[in-house]
Parts: structure tokens; C-alpha cells; sequence
């Protein structure tokens, strides 16, 4: 793995968390309903990745480039972690409606959209 490699997931990453910061900030700005900046930008990467699997599946894209879409960009932008802690904070909170709609619509949606992007980029 070359140091150019290392150096462009990095910077994917992390340009790709800057901007799901913004998007939480400016969609998440009062608390207690569906964070849908959140839900955003994991349904995005979902998106992301599945347009990525689909042409790398026909060899559209390089093995670096898949990782520094996949690895980098859907990686910093997509959040497994705070859609969790924002699920659970919900229900403890006796959200228990915004929370289930959390689960499922970022579970179902972030599917449809992985398996939209691969059976449109296939």
C-alpha cells in the first residue's frame, strides 16, 4: 500500500466528515425528533457504496479507487456509531415513536439506496 494511497483515504475521510458535521448541524438543530442529518448522510454513503460496488463489479473503478471511496469517503461520511448512541438516547428519553422510525427508515432506506446505486451503476 503506497503512501499516496494511505494519504488519499485520509483526506477523503476526512473531507467526507466535515461535511456530515454540517449536515447534522444544519438539519439536527433541535433535539428530541429523527436525527435526519444523520439519517442523511448514512442513506448517502449507503448510495455511495452501492454505485461504488457496481462498478467495480465491472471493473469501472480501480481497486485504490474503490478504497478511497469506500474506505474514505463513505467511511467519514456515513456514522454507524452516532446513529446508535442517537437511537438509544431517543428511547431513553421515552421517544420510543422517533426512535423505532430511527431503526427502521435508516435501516430500510440506507438498503434500498446501497442496492439502488448497484443495480443502477451495474
Amino acid at each position: 500500500m503506497s503512501a499516496w494511497l494511505v494519504m488519499s483515504v485520509l483526506v477523503a475521510g476526512g473531507a467526507a466528515a466535515v461535511v456530515r458535521f454540517l449536515v447534522s448541524r444544519a438539519l439536527d438543530v433541535g433535539r428530541g425528533r429523527v436525527p435526519y442529518g444523520v439519517l442523511i448522510v448514512n442513506v448517502a454513503g449507503s448510495l455511495i457504496g452501492g454505485v461504488v460496488l457496481g462498478l467495480a463489479e465491472r471493473a469501472a473503478v480501480s481497486d485504490d479507487l474503490r478504497l478511497i471511496l469506500l474506505t474514505g469517503v463513505c467511511g467519514g461520511l456515513t456514522t454507524f456509531s452516532t446513529w446508535s448512541v442517537e437511537t438509544i438516547e431517543l428511547a431513553l428519553t421515552g421517544r420510543w415513536r422517533a426512535s423505532i422510525l430511527n431503526l427502521a427508515g435508516t435501516l430500510l432506506l440506507g438498503f434500498l439506496a446501497c442496492a439502488t446505486g448497484y443495480l443502477l451503476s451495474r
